[in-house]
């Protein structure tokens, strides 16, 4: 894989073309700041700058609207010291993750789950529900944004998400979905995670393998993810490749 020339498509694709992630969300140019909108349940962040202002702006734009928001800033984006000109604005910056990448004709997609694991797709609010529950065992974390963004996606349009849940029995243990973006070559995987005890076995790199042959039937070239240090040694066995870093910087009104 070319790096440098994958990585500029991802950014003309992916960023500077960004296209919202949910019906309630939508995207804005603003000068040299490409940003999204949404409700107070969506993402609202930077996903692309170029430039060495504008700060002020934008935490007076997502300020006005009573909306906390996060930068999406990239290893290789300009100024080089955008980082702390966010921090030194009030942003708190979050871990660092890892942009890796994969071409779907070089992936290993023979992981299947292990025994007495079975792969729901998600298609109603049951499901939904499911991954919710799994994203708040796995993360800690609150999973009522995510609950109401994926809803929100099945009932607009069904073809630009694919989630999935693993159960061990009637057990949710596992989850993962991933968006995919019209008219570009790139579709993202978001939210893997296995609740604590079933980690180890397997089920996150069948997840994957999951999305990735379903990328492959709908004719996408490339597969995204913005991945942890703990699933990135699975994402490099499985063919993928790191491309630079990201890191959230989130300012809270």
């Amino acid at each position: 894989m070319d790096h440098a020339a994958v990585l500029a498509l991802f950014d003309r694709d992916m960023r500077e073309g960004a296209q919202p992630d949910g019906p309630d969300a939508r995207v804005e140019r603003v000068g040299r700041i490409v940003r999204q909108v949404s409700s107070e349940h969506g993402w609202n962040g930077v996903v692309w700058s170029d430039l060495d202002a504008a700060i002020t702006e934008q935490i007076a734009h997502f300020s006005g609207l009573g909306r906390e928001f996060e930068w999406k800033l990239y290893g290789h984006d300009l100024p080089v010291d955008l980082g702390q000109r966010l921090r030194a604005a009030g942003f708190v910056g979050q871990p660092e993750e890892t942009l890796m990448i994969g071409e779907v004709a070089g992936l290993n997609l023979d992981a299947e789950p292990p025994e007495g694991i079975r792969i729901l797709p998600v298609t109603d609010s049951a499901g939904v529900d499911l991954v919710a529950q799994v994203h708040e065992k796995a993360f800690g974390t609150d999973g009522s944004r995510l609950r109401h963004q994926l809803l929100a996606q099945l009932r607009a349009d069904a073809d630009t998400v694919v989630a999935v849940v693993a159960l061990a029995g009637d057990t949710p243990v596992s989850a993962a979905r991933m968006e995919l973006v019209p008219g570009t070559r790139f579709a993202g995987l978001w939210g893997g995670g296995t609740v604590e005890g079933w980690r180890g076995r397997g089920i996150y790199r069948a997840l994957v393998a999951h999305r990735a042959r379903a990328a492959v039937d709908r004719g996408y070239r490339y597969l995204q993810v913005d991945a942890m240090s703990s699933s990135r040694p699975i994402l490099e066995r499985l063919g993928f490749e790191p491309l630079t870093t990201t890191t959230p910087y989130v300012h809270t009104p």
